[in-house]
């Protein structure tokens, strides 16, 4: 975690397309003004998670903290919506650092693709044929051939997303860790994915291209098509979140591993 370095004055507001969201933001500038996102302390989003890997995307190394709010479906990353003492809740939110994996992938024309990922780097099967994939951590082959529906690779932040839904572990934001977790393995059947390090580079090549085609997807940034991928976290960049004391993502994420 990281502490502020300034005063969290200067307020933008975004919000999703529902009408819930829209009229929260419309009673909370009426409340505490507005500014220009180029002008802002901080970015308030009110939304669901959705909206937040948008607007984490939207303001990557810019070094503007965002705190969202929950007015969506999906809230893992959003803190509880209260519209008032906001600079107050502001003031005391804990810092969380980000750091999203550089998705680098190369198609069947040979065109090279490169995206930024801060939940997943996922391969998916096309038709109905299953993937071949081999696995390869740091230039080392780790599993020759797995055949499947797809391949997660999950940041410690996106372990709660499709990594989860997935059967993939949930990891603290603290571990210094990857997952990578197969989408409905067929072969070798008893292999679950695996825990790497973060300073790990992650190569994956899809066997049989043409009769068994693969995309590859950074968070929303899809390639068609694809005969190998890479992934590796960018500790370059980075995004710095805001969470209510009382509902860090630690403590959501510890949550949900006792949740039945």
């Amino acid at each position: 975690m990281s502490e502020p370095s300034r005063r969290l004055e200067k307020i933008a507001f975004v919000a999703s397309d529902t009408t819930e969201a829209q009229a929260a933001r419309t009673r909370l500038i009426q409340r505490y003004g507005d500014v220009a996102e180029a002008d802002a302390d901080v970015i308030v989003a009110l939304g669901g998670d959705g909206l937040m890997l948008q607007t984490m995307h939207a303001f990557r190394d810019r070094g503007v903290p965002i705190y969202g709010m929950h007015r969506g479906s999906v809230g893992f990353l959003m803190n509880t919506y209260r519209e008032d003492a906001l600079p107050v809740r502001l003031a005391a939110a804990q810092h969380v650092v980000i750091h999203p994996l550089i998705m680098e992938a190369v198609d069947r024309a040979g065109a090279r693709h490169q995206a930024p990922a801060i939940n997943e780097v996922a391969l998916l099967r096309q038709t109905y044929q299953a993937a071949k994939l081999r696995v390869s951590i740091d230039g080392k082959v780790r599993l020759e051939e797995l055949i499947c529906d797809g391949m997660i690779v999950a940041t410690p932040a996106g372990s709660t997303a499709y990594n989860l839904s997935a059967h993939g572990p949930i990891l603290p934001l603290s571990t210094a860790l990857l997952a990578i977790t197969p989408i409905s393995p067929f072969r070798p059947r008893r292999w679950r994915g695996a825990l790497v390090p973060d300073k790990a580079r992650i190569d994956i090549s899809v066997l049989e291209p043409e009769k068994r085609p693969v995309s590859a997807v950074a968070d929303h940034y899809e390639v068609r098509d694809v005969v190998s991928v890479s992934a590796r976290l960018d500790r370059a960049s980075s995004m710095d979140m805001l969470f209510d004391p009382d509902h860090s993502l630690d403590e959501r994420i510890l949550r949900e591993q006792f949740v039945y």
